[in-house]
């Protein structure tokens, strides 16, 4: 008998050290009750002063997660000791929404010190702000910690570039644990949202599977030379609705960056961006599935990282 009590409670004990590494919904609901309702008032006030915010806040998790996982560590600023990924190429000019972030830290910091990370707040800020634009809402998992460290590198090597083909569209996405489907899905983010001239000017002027009308209005925005940072919609249509707009748009070659063309170009996703054309209501779905894949990509669990006071470097 007691043999068998030793191995049920080693077999307790393995079961409990497993679900320690998992992240919950329900991580928070003692430790700090009240923080899903404060990030979403908070993300909510900023979306309804700046609707491109929620475009901004929702690429500031997926800019975090592609770079060693959902880890917070985008938002480390550079010190004369520490180069952090703000400055990355993908990033330098164009991620943004930090204040935003500090400001949901702060209130979240007021009421339970220590104990939500900047990493979860990413995670529940891009739900709200997909919501607050008319988006699917998803349950998020939480319970991730800070990284210390940050990798600007990484951060160039693995955000993938509004230059590339499919191919190495679904490489990119693959190689973080996402499907192709998954890659069509999490694309769809760019029904809201702007992009800088610099990101699609050689599409504009070198590419021939892009909509005449739509190349020469565009084209108004973004000279053959100059106005590098001068923005456009990614979405022309619907610009701050989070809608399948993107999709309708990539049928009628009117996606803004190479990457997005790619998508509905004759290759392998051209059935599936037919069917969010076609059906809103599954592409909202996928989405939100696609969002919690990449949610859960390599968190820092249990007693890695730390909970950041300040999300903008390490305590």
């Amino acid at each position: 008998m007691g043999v068998k009590l030793v191995l049920l409670f080693w077999i307790v004990m393995m079961m409990m050290r497993i679900g320690s590494g998992q992240l919950s919904s329900t991580f928070y609901s003692s430790s700090c009750p009240n923080v899903l309702s404060t990030i979403r008032a908070e993300v909510r006030s900023a979306v309804s002063k700046e609707s491109r915010m929620g475009a901004s806040l929702l690429r500031l998790h997926f800019h975090d997660c592609f770079v060693n996982g959902c880890d917070g560590s985008i938002l480390l600023d550079d010190t004369s000791s520490f180069t952090g990924e703000k400055n990355a190429g993908p990033n330098a000019n164009s991620v943004r929404g930090f204040d935003v972030v500090d400001n949901i830290k702060t209130k979240v910091e007021a009421s339970c010190p220590g104990v939500v990370s900047c990493a979860d707040i990413l995670a529940v800020a891009a739900r709200d702000s997909v919501v607050a634009l008319g988006g699917p809402s998803w349950t998020v998992a939480l319970g991730r910690r800070d990284s210390t460290t940050a990798s600007q590198s990484t951060a160039n090597s693995d955000i993938p570039a509004p230059t590339l083909n499919l191919t190495a569209l679904i490489s990119s996405f693959s190689n973080k644990g996402l499907s192709t489907k998954d890659l069509v899905a999490l694309s769809g983010s760019h029904t809201i949202g702007q992009a800088r001239c610099t990101t699609f000017r050689a599409r504009l002027y070198n590419e021939a599977n892009i909509d005449s009308s739509f190349a020469t209005s565009t084209k108004a925005n973004c000279p053959n030379s100059g106005g590098d940072n001068t923005l456009s919609p990614l979405d022309v249509t619907t610009p701050n609705t989070f809608d399948n707009a993107y999709f309708k748009n990539l049928v009628a070659n009117k996606g803004l960056l190479h990457s997005d063309q790619q998508l509905f170009s004759g290759g392998s996703t051209n059935s599936q961006v037919n069917t969010y054309n076609s059906n809103a209501a599954t592409f909202k779905s996928d989405f939100a599935a696609a969002m919690v894949k990449m949610g859960n990509i390599s968190p820092l669990t249990g007693s890695q990282g730390q909970i950041r006071t300040n999300c903008r470097k390490v305590n």
